[in-house]
């Protein structure tokens, strides 16, 4: 059975000046006569002239800056510093890094601490989890440095894994907390929307010499977690001894990748699909210049908010009342 979901700074901003109509009032020349013996002179009334209704100039939107897209970022860096800090530690954000007025985090009642058999494994399960974490903390003091307001970890939700599971076609209850290999599909859900909403949004940043290069490095750390993962998924299903386990989380994984091109496709992805992940094949890029994909931050949204089409789409998925800052509804 087909599985289908109703059908991440892409419009450029313009400002747009109105003007207000202004009416204007003819005169009429009085002409008199002055003669004694003439009747007394009349006087020709000036026609009413009604005044051009005024406009309401429209409301300017305000213009995206680069806060809001370091904004943006962190965002998605909470929600990624929380699932791999739940599966390798059993605990999320402390309150001084999710930040004053953050949101919950809804977890699975089984619990999340993952119990990795492979030890190197559960090495990579700390690693990611200490990078994600001093993303978060890196944003947040470039947020504060810049004098921008630093937004709290929004409300999220780690049990949307289930429904995006089923959307995808995974065989039962999706929950990535249960064993290593479900982890290794929940951490492909992350690291390439990760890759691609910080290859669509680098562009976008106008200080260049101040944020585009830490952007750029994590951007870089991004694809190594992105490769990390892909290899791993890729290398266990290849082994001659692969369990079902192993060889079920590379076929997730695509199943996980044909949906996210799904969403994108439905609102404006020019690629017609991601790199399928396989044996043979682990790096996400174009066939032709073997350029990395990127999204926009529509389409990260999309994504994040569980794939409800259409404009204006503001929360639901992983963010079930929305992300924090500016960028937070859909476009298109």
């Amino acid at each position: 059975m087909e599985k289908k979901l109703n059908d991440l700074i892409d419009k450029a901003l313009s400002r747009r000046k109105f003007m207000a109509g202004a009416g204007t009032a003819a005169a009429a020349a009085l002409i008199v006569g002055c003669n004694n013996s003439s009747p007394a002179p009349t006087t020709t009334p000036a026609p009413t002239t009604t005044p051009a209704p005024t406009t309401t100039p429209a409301p300017t939107p305000a213009a995206i800056t680069d806060a809001d897209i370091l904004t943006f970022a962190l965002n998605l860096e909470y929600l990624e510093a929380e699932y791999y800090l739940y599966a390798a530690t059993g605990s999320g954000l402390s309150a001084t890094d999710a930040g004053s007025g953050a949101g919950t985090t809804i977890v699975p009642t089984t619990g999340t601490m993952v119990t990795f058999a492979d030890k190197y494994l559960q090495q990579y399960a700390n690693e990611i989890a200490q990078d994600e974490l001093n993303h978060v903390r890196f944003l947040r003091a470039a947020l504060a440095a810049a004098g921008a307001t630093v937004q709290p970890r929004p409300a999220i939700d780690l049990t949307f894994f289930a429904g995006l599971g089923t959307a995808a076609g995974i065989s039962g209850t999706f929950n990535p907390f249960t064993d290593e290999n479900a982890f290794l599909t929940g951490a492909f859900v992350f690291e390439d929307v990760g890759v691609t909403a910080y290859l669509g949004a680098a562009p976008l940043i106008t200080n260049k010499a101040s944020y585009l290069g830490p952007a750029a490095g994590i951007l870089g750390t991004e694809a190594y977690h992105a490769a990390e993962i892909r290899t791993i998924i890729a290398g266990n299903a290849s082994s001659s001894s692969a369990s079902a386990a192993q060889t079920a989380a590379l076929t997730n994984a695509n199943l996980i990748s044909a949906l996210r091109g799904q969403i994108s496709m439905a609102s404006g992805n020019l690629l017609a699909a991601e790199t399928t992940l396989s044996t043979t094949s682990v790096i996400a890029a174009d066939s032709t210049n073997a350029i990395a994909f990127a999204r926009t931050t529509d389409q990260v949204l999309h994504i994040v908010y569980g794939g409800t089409a259409g404009v204006g789409v503001s929360k639901g998925g992983f963010f079930p009342n929305g992300l924090n800052g500016k960028i937070t509804a859909t476009t298109t």
